[in-house]
C-alpha cells in the first residue's frame, strides 16, 4: 500500500489536496496532507517563528507517523514551494521514502533559499533586501484574486475555484523563503518524478533538449529512478484536474513515466540535426561574437541577423551560433543575396534577459560597422526563447531595421518566469512597432504555454498598425526544422527567408 503526504505550495495548505487525495484513497491509498505551521488553520503559529526548519519539522512528524513495521511505501509530493521542506525531510529520512514527487516545482539544491524559486522577480529582489538586514519576521501576504497569475499560470481553474485559492489563502512565513535548503546528499538516493504542468512552463520535450545541451547539472535528469509526466494545466492541477493528477501519482507511485534520454545516447540530439534544406556552403568569417556567412556579391549588402533562444546552458558545446539550425537559416539568407549572421549571447537564465539584450545590441553594432554590410538594411530574426528580445526592437524600431522574423517564439513572459512587468514583452510592445513588419512562423504543435503567448501576440498584432505576416507550419513542433521537419517546413522557411529578403531589398 502507497501513503501519499502532499505539501502545499506557498500561501495555501492541506486543503487544497482534498478533492485529489478523495481519489487516491478510493483507489486504496493512503493519504496525508501534510498541515504547515503558519499556514494552515489547526497549525497555527506567528510569523516570527515559522521557517523552513519548522515546515520540514512538520513533514518528518508525518513520516515517522507511518508505522516503519507496516510495509507501506512512503511518496512525498511537493507542489511549488513545497518541493523544499519535502526534499528536506527526504534527506533526513532517505530510507522512509520510496519516491519524491516535484509537482511543477524546480529543482531546490542545497544552500539555496525558496526566495530564489519566487516568480515575481521585483519580489525576490524586496525580500531579498530585507533579509540582508537581517529581517526574517512577518509574513507574506497573499496575492489578490487578480493576482495569482503572478505566482503561475490559472489556466484551468475555475471561477470558483480561484475564488477558493483566495479565500483560504494564509500569508506565507518569511522565513520560509528566506532560510537555505540544507541537504546532506542523502536524498540523491531517492527515486523521483517530475509533474510538468505545460500551460505554466515546459513540456517533457524542451527538458529533455535542455538535457541534451550537456549541462552536468541536468545528467542526473536521465538516471534510471527518474520519470516524467505532463499534465495540460496550470500550476495548481490539483483543483483545475484532480482526477487526472491522482491517475498520475498513482502511476509515479508504480514506478512509472517517461524517461529522458542520456546526452550522446540514440539519434542526435534535436539542435544537432540537420538543416532540412540544402543551401550551398559557405564559409564563415568569425569576427568577436559574431558569424558572418557573406555571399559573393558587389557591394554593401543587407543584412539578417539570427538570433538564438534559450537559456542555453553555458557549457553547451558547440554553442548556438555553430548549430546547424543558425548555421542554415545564415546560409539560406546568403544563398538569397543577403549577409547571414549567428551570435552567441549570454542567455544562460531566466534572470539572463538584459544581458542577452546587450549582447545582441552589441552584435548588431558590430555588424553594420562592417563595411561589406549595408548598414541601413537589417533584420533580426528571433527564435523560440529568444522571442522576448524582440520586444526591445518592437518598442522603439530604428530606422535602419527593416524587419523582423521569429520561428516558434515565446512572445510574452511564461507564467512561471517572473518577468511579466518587465519590459521583455513582445505582446505588449508590438502596440508601439509602427509599420514594422513581423514575420512569425507558427508551429501548429507547439505547446501550450508557447503557444498562449503566440496567440497573445497575434491578437494583439491584430489590433494595432503591425504588419504581421503568419507563416504556418501545422504539423510543426516547436524546433520544427531539426526536430521533426514535416513536409511543410521546407516551403515555409523558403518563404519566410524570401519574405524577409524582400523587405530588406524591395
Amino acid at each position: 500500500m502507497t501513503v501519499f503526504i502532499m505539501v502545499a505550495g506557498v500561501f495555501t495548505g492541506a486543503h487544497v489536496w482534498q478533492e485529489t487525495a478523495e481519489r487516491l484513497a478510493a483507489a486504496g491509498s493512503v493519504v496525508h496532507a501534510v498541515p504547515l505551521t503558519g499556514l494552515d488553520a489547526d497549525r497555527p503559529a506567528g510569523p516570527a517563528s515559522v521557517d523552513l526548519e519548522t515546515h520540514i519539522a512538520d513533514v518528518i512528524a508525518a513520516i515517522d507517523a507511518v508505522d516503519a513495521a507496516s510495509g507501506q511505501e512512503i511518496v512525498l509530493v511537493g507542489h511549488g514551494y513545497g518541493i523544499h521542506p519535502v526534499l528536506g525531510a527526504a534527506d533526513r529520512r532517505p530510507s522512509r521514502v520510496a519516491r519524491v514527487v516535484f509537482l511543477d516545482s524546480g529543482m531546490p539544491q542545497n544552500g539555496a533559499p525558496a526566495l530564489t524559486a519566487v516568480p515575481d522577480r521585483a519580489l525576490r529582489a524586496r525580500l531579498a533586501e530585507r533579509a540582508q538586514r537581517g529581517e526574517r519576521a512577518g509574513g507574506l501576504t497573499p496575492p489578490s484574486r487578480d493576482e495569482w497569475p503572478r505566482w503561475g499560470s490559472v489556466t484551468g481553474l475555475s471561477a470558483a475555484a480561484l475564488d477558493r485559492l483566495t479565500v483560504l489563502a494564509a500569508p506565507q512565513p518569511l522565513g520560509t523563503l528566506l532560510q537555505p535548503l540544507r541537504l546532506t546528499g542523502a536524498v540523491a538516493a531517492v527515486p523521483t518524478t517530475g509533474v510538468l504542468c505545460t500551460h505554466n512552463g515546459a513540456g517533457i520535450d524542451l527538458v529533455q533538449r535542455l538535457v541534451d545541451f550537456g549541462d552536468p547539472a541536468l545528467a542526473a535528469l536521465t538516471g534510471p529512478q527518474v520519470t516524467f509526466f505532463e499534465l495540460p494545466t496550470g500550476h495548481w492541477p490539483m483543483l483545475s484536474c484532480p482526477a487526472e493528477l491522482a491517475d498520475v501519482l498513482l502511476r509515479a507511485a508504480a514506478g512509472e513515466g517517461h524517461h529522458l534520454r542520456p546526452v550522446g545516447a540514440g539519434a542526435p540530439p534535436a539542435h544537432l540535426r540537420p538543416f532540412p534544406l540544402d543551401v550551398p556552403e559557405l564559409p564563415r568569417d568569425r569576427r568577436g561574437q559574431v558569424d558572418l556567412y557573406v555571399p559573393s556579391a558587389e557591394g554593401p549588402r543587407p543584412a539578417v541577423v539570427f538570433v538564438h533562444g534559450g537559456p542555453v546552458p553555458a557549457g553547451a558545446r558547440p554553442t548556438p551560433r555553430d548549430w546547424p539550425t543558425l548555421v542554415g537559416h545564415a546560409r539560406l539568407a546568403a544563398a538569397e543575396g543577403v549577409i547571414g549572421v549567428t551570435l552567441d549571447h549570454r542567455l544562460h537564465d531566466i534572470a539572463d534577459y538584459e544581458r542577452a539584450a546587450d549582447d545582441v545590441t552589441a552584435a548588431v553594432e558590430l555588424v553594420r560597422a562592417d563595411p561589406r554590410v549595408d548598414a541601413d538594411r537589417i533584420a533580426l530574426w528571433f527564435f523560440s526563447g529568444g522571442g522576448l528580445l524582440s520586444a526591445d526592437w518592437l518598442t522603439r524600431p530604428p530606422s535602419w531595421l527593416r524587419c523582423l522574423a521569429a520561428s516558434y517564439p515565446i512572445l510574452a513572459p511564461l507564467p512561471d518566469w517572473g518577468l511579466t512587468g518587465s519590459r521583455f514583452h513582445p505582446a505588449r510592445a508590438v502596440a508601439h512597432a509602427g509599420a514594422l513588419p513581423f514575420v512569425l512562423l507558427r508551429a501548429g504543435r507547439e505547446t501550450p504555454g508557447i503557444a498562449a503567448t503566440v496567440e497573445a501576440f497575434v491578437n494583439a498584432a491584430e489590433g494595432c498598425a503591425a504588419r504581421l505576416e503568419l507563416v504556418d507550419v501545422p504539423n510543426g513542433h516547436h524546433g520544427f526544422e531539426t526536430l521533426d521537419a514535416p513536409e511543410e517546413t521546407r516551403p515555409a522557411l523558403l518563404h519566410a527567408m524570401r519574405s524577409v529578403v524582400t523587405h530588406l531589398t524591395g
